[in-house]
């Protein structure tokens, strides 16, 4: 990896560098277990600060790409699903020992230990099978979307439209009652549980942007007339705050949340490029001119929502 990496195309730096690595890994650089180079080898080599470096580092490690281990460094991770991460794999381990040690001090033995485990192990596993989860969304392909990335070892999770809720729709409200958990992300939680009631637990998620959202609008030129189409405010703000964490602030965007069909034509007219919410996207494409270019927002769950996720389920069905 050199400074070739780093060129002037509006793409944030720390993103050209997650892009690098990964490109590095595919073609075999580094390989599975492969030790990377320090935050501060890196950005001596490429010449950028060891910020942009980490901020890389922390967002392939988050991904699953990469991994860390205290006082060793950051590995390249086993990329096959179906392979713990190295530093789970130690941490599981050294649980094990412990619960083993603690088992011999009570007088058991480890055939004991093992049929007991075994027997748990089943018990956890039904307990996840039964489980119910909803989760809320303002739209249909996002709601979707973000429950198939939430689901994990046999837990299905139903999409119900927030929209649903506000309507009191019959089909929704059996799916939330029977629910042993709820999730909605914070853009929405304040609503839901105001819908819901303060008697129902609710679990909020974070999103990020997804990459190829942040690298589509990293290309658009400086001092481009950009336009935001969303639902709401709180939505906006989150777009915006996403975008100077990623340091693509070098355009004018202006924002909207109309619905008037004849506004948001007016609206768009003379942008450059339009950015819009999921649920937005197929009444602003009618207003788009072709040389435009329009941008789906499009956020995912960030990893410590997921293994909170996971932690939350079998909790909250024994509870219950």
């Amino acid at each position: 990896m050199n400074r070739s990496v780093i060129r002037k195309n509006g793409i944030p730096l720390y993103v050209q560098v997650k892009e690098r690595i990964i490109s590095d890994i595919r073609a075999g650089v580094y390989q599975a277990g492969d030790k990377l180079p320090t935050e501060r080898e890196l950005s001596a080599v490429i010449g950028v600060s060891r910020n942009t470096i980490s901020q890389a580092y922390h967002e392939l490690e988050h991904e699953g790409v990469i991994t860390s281990a205290q006082g060793r460094g950051t590995f390249v991770c086993d990329r096959d699903d179906k392979v713990r991460l190295g530093n789970r794999r130690d941490l599981l381990q050294r649980v094990i020992d412990v619960a083993l040690e603690e088992c011999l001090q009570l007088g058991f033995t480890l055939d004991d230990f093992l049929q007991f485990a075994s027997a748990r192990v089943k018990e956890k596993a039904v307990l996840l099978d039964q489980s119910q989860i909803v989760f809320i969304e303002c739209n249909r392909e996002q709601v979707e979307y973000f429950s198939r990335k939430l689901e994990f070892g046999g837990v299905h999770i139903t999409p119900v439209i927030i929209d649903e809720l506000r309507d009191q729709e019959r089909g929704a409200l059996l799916q939330v009652e029977s629910a042993d958990l709820i999730i909605t992300t914070f853009f929405h939680f304040d609503e839901v549980q105001q819908l819901l009631g303060e008697d129902r637990d609710v679990l909020a998620i974070s999103l990020d942007p997804e990459l190829e959202t942040i690298v589509k609008i990293a290309r658009i030129p400086e001092q481009s007339e950009v336009g935001l189409v969303c639902r709401s405010e709180r939505f906006a703000g989150k777009i915006r705050s996403a975008l100077r964490q990623a340091g693509l602030d070098s355009f004018r965007l202006r924002v909207t949340t109309t619905a008037d069909a004849q506004e948001l034509s007016h609206f768009v007219k003379d942008l450059h490029a339009v950015i819009v919410s999921p649920s937005r996207r197929r009444e602003v494409e009618k207003s788009c001119t072709t040389r435009q270019s329009m941008i789906e927002f499009v956020f995912r769950p960030d990893a410590s929502s997921v293994n909170l996720l996971r932690a939350a389920v079998a909790d909250v069905r024994r509870e219950r």
